[in-house]
C-alpha cells in the first residue's frame, strides 16, 4: 500500500504564529484568549497545560492581558478590551486582515456587504462586528433570502472554498441583475492551495484521511472537496481515530490535514495508517465501520459517479474537446 501526502497540507504560517506568540506571553504572565486560538484539540490542550485560560466574551476575561485569535475580531470588540483597561493583543492571521480591510472598503463605497460563511463562526463574527446591516450565506438556499439592494459587495470567510464562493456570488449576479454585484475574493492563499492538492490527491486515492478538529470549517470542507473525487473519505483528529478496517484492499491512501494540524500529529497518523495497513493485510475485512463512516463513502461514491457523469456529458456536448 502507498501513502500519498497532498502537496500542501496542514499548519499554515498564520496559525503557526498565533501559537508561537500565545507561548511567548504565557511565558511571562497570565494571558487568556477570547475564543479558541485555533479549532484543534491538540492544540488547545498544549495551550491549556502552558496556564493560558480561554474566555467567550470579554467581560469574561480575568487577565490583565487578552489575546485576539488567528480568526481575528472586529473594532468594537478591541475598544471594550481598551474600556476595561486590558492589553489586548492581536494574533490576527495576516490574511484575516486583508478580508478585514476588504470589508471595510466595501461598507465604506456604499455596498451592502455579503460574506459567504459560516453565520456563527468567529471569523465571521469578527468581520461582520463592525456593520450595522450585512448578510451571511453559505448555500443557495441562504442565496435566495436575500434582499435586493443597488450595490451588493461580496466577501468570503478565508477558509472557504473558491469555488462555492466564486458560484455563489454568480448566482447573487443572476438573481439581482440590476444591482451593481462587486466581488472580493479574500480566500486565503493556503486555503487555495490546500483544497487545490486535496483534489489532485483524491483523485489517485482509493481512500483518504483528513487530519483535523471536528470543529475545525477549513478541515471539514477538504473532506467534503475529497469525497467528490474518492468514494472513501475519513476525518480523524488524531492517531487514535485510525483503524485498520479503513483500509481494506486500499492500493493507494491519500493524506492531507486542515490548516490548524501540527506536523507532528500529521507524522503519527501516517505512522498508524502504516501499521494499520500491515494489520490488513493478514486480518480478515471488518464489517465495523462507524455509520459516519459508511455515509461517507457511498456519498463519496455517489458523488464521484455524479461528477464523472457530467465530464461525460461536457466531453460529448462540446464534441469530444475539452474546455476551459
Amino acid at each position: 500500500m502507498r501513502i500519498l501526502r497532498a502537496a500542501h497540507l496542514g499548519m499554515c504560517f498564520g496559525v503557526r504564529d498565533a501559537i508561537a506568540l500565545a507561548v511567548e506571553h504565557a511565558d511571562t504572565g497570565p494571558l487568556t484568549i477570547l475564543g479558541d486560538l485555533v479549532h484543534n484539540p491538540t492544540v488547545l490542550s498544549a495551550l491549556e497545560s502552558k496556564g493560558i485560560v480561554v474566555a467567550h466574551d470579554v467581560a469574561h476575561v480575568k487577565t490583565p492581558t487578552v489575546m485576539v485569535t488567528a480568526h481575528g475580531t472586529s473594532e468594537r470588540t478591541l475598544a471594550q478590551t481598551r474600556v476595561l483597561g486590558l492589553t489586548a493583543i492581536e494574533a490576527t492571521c495576516p490574511l484575516v486582515r486583508v478580508a478585514h480591510r476588504a470589508v471595510a472598503a466595501l461598507a465604506r463605497e456604499g455596498y451592502h456587504v455579503v460574506i459567504v460563511g459560516q453565520r456563527h463562526h468567529v471569523e465571521v463574527r469578527g468581520l461582520t462586528g463592525d456593520l450595522d446591516c450585512f448578510d451571511v450565506v453559505l448555500d443557495e438556499d441562504d442565496v435566495l433570502t436575500l434582499e435586493e439592494h443597488p450595490r451588493l459587495g461580496v466577501a468570503a470567510q478565508t477558509t472557504q472554498p473558491v469555488e462555492k464562493v466564486r458560484h455563489l456570488v454568480a448566482l447573487i449576479r443572476r438573481r439581482f441583475p440590476q444591482s451593481d454585484v462587486r466581488f472580493v475574493d479574500t480566500v486565503c492563499r493556503p486555503t487555495k492551495e490546500r483544497q487545490s492538492a486535496a483534489v489532485e490527491m483524491s483523485r489517485q486515492a482509493d481512500v483518504v484521511i483528513v487530519v483535523g478538529g471536528r470543529s475545525s470549517n477549513n478541515t471539514r470542507e477538504l473532506v467534503q472537496t475529497c469525497a467528490r473525487y474518492c468514494a472513501c473519505v475519513h476525518h480523524v483528529e488524531t492517531e487514535a481515530d485510525v483503524r485498520p478496517e479503513m483500509f481494506s484492499a486500499a492500493q493507494v491512501v491519500g493524506l492531507t490535514a486542515g490548516t490548524s494540524t501540527p506536523d507532528e500529529v500529521i507524522d503519527r497518523v501516517e505512522a498508524r495508517i502504516r501499521l494499520c495497513a500491515d494489520a490488513s493485510a493478514f486480518a480478515p475485512a471488518s464489517a465495523d465501520k462507524s455509520a459516519e463512516q459508511v455515509r461517507l463513502c457511498v456519498e463519496g461514491s455517489v458523488r464521484r459517479r455524479a461528477l464523472d457523469a457530467i465530464d461525460h456529458q461536457h466531453f460529448h456536448r462540446s464534441g469530444g474537446r475539452s474546455q476551459s
